[in-house]
């Protein structure tokens, strides 16, 4: 795709984003929660684990601690072995711990609504308090960046980075405000259901059209790293044959 100036990148965007709508209707949050505060617990407990995993945890859990002062009083080794089966359970519960006894302490039992204030928190980066804005206050603070919009934004691309502060910049000039959370969740269904890691369906996809690496094989660059190692030991060891079968004869 040749050079791209912002008011076109603006335009196929919203186009994207229109036909996401048009596929996945009933996109939302995948997490399971009722209030701001179970919303901020499932999304730290989602940080390398998948939604449906941790909505399998958060009934217990939240049935447990309902509130922030139940969380900032919780003891750690119960609250771990009630998070164990997400992944890095120790770091986790002590974030989730730290940060209600901030909310408590500091802002009166309730999640922050800022950027800063939210950031904060233990354990709560900008992926988390954007989750947290847009879905339970109604604000979009910023661009949601997984590694789903990482991988969709950068083939249909509308970035080069692969640094998420980097890709929420990009994004946030391309896309209006109001639909920031909702190009992200858009995002995200539609790399599970078509654009896959590995194998993308570019045959299948409905943004064919509108995508700059659309039809391309798709190699990751370790991928193409490990071949150029593995055509560099061949090379080197035919050279070696060659020169061995040389001396041989001398």
């Amino acid at each position: 795709m040749p050079r791209e100036s912002l008011a076109a990148k603006k335009v196929r965007g919203l186009e994207i984003l229109n036909r996401l709508k048009l596929l996945y209707p009933d996109a939302t949050c995948s997490l399971d929660y009722e209030t701001t505060l179970q919303l901020m617990v499932a999304t730290m407990l989602a940080a390398q684990c998948t939604d449906e995993r941790v909505n399998k945890v958060t009934p217990a859990l939240f049935k447990r601690y309902p509130d922030a002062a139940a969380f900032a009083s919780a003891d750690l080794e119960e609250l771990e072995g009630l998070v164990k089966s997400t992944g890095f359970y120790r770091n986790k519960a002590k974030n989730i711990r730290l940060a209600c006894q901030r909310i408590m302490e500091v802002f009166g039992g309730e999640v922050p609504r800022t950027m800063e204030d939210l950031t904060s928190l233990a354990g709560v980066a900008r992926k988390t308090a954007n989750v947290v804005s847009s879905n339970g206050h109604g604000v979009n603070l910023g661009f949601t960046v997984d590694t789903h919009v990482t991988r969709l934004m950068n083939r249909m691309g509308f970035t080069k980075h692969q640094d998420a502060v980097k890709i929420e910049r990009d994004l946030m000039k391309v896309f209006p405000q109001a639909e920031w959370e909702n190009m992200s969740i858009h995002l995200i269904y539609h790399g599970r259901a078509i654009c896959d890691a590995r194998k993308p369906l570019c045959e299948q996809c409905d943004l064919f059209d509108l995508c700059a690496s659309a039809g391309k094989a798709y190699v990751k660059p370790r991928a193409v790293a490990a071949k150029k190692v593995t055509a560099t030991k061949k090379t080197i060891a035919k050279k070696s044959v060659a020169k061995k079968k040389t001396t041989a004869k001398k």
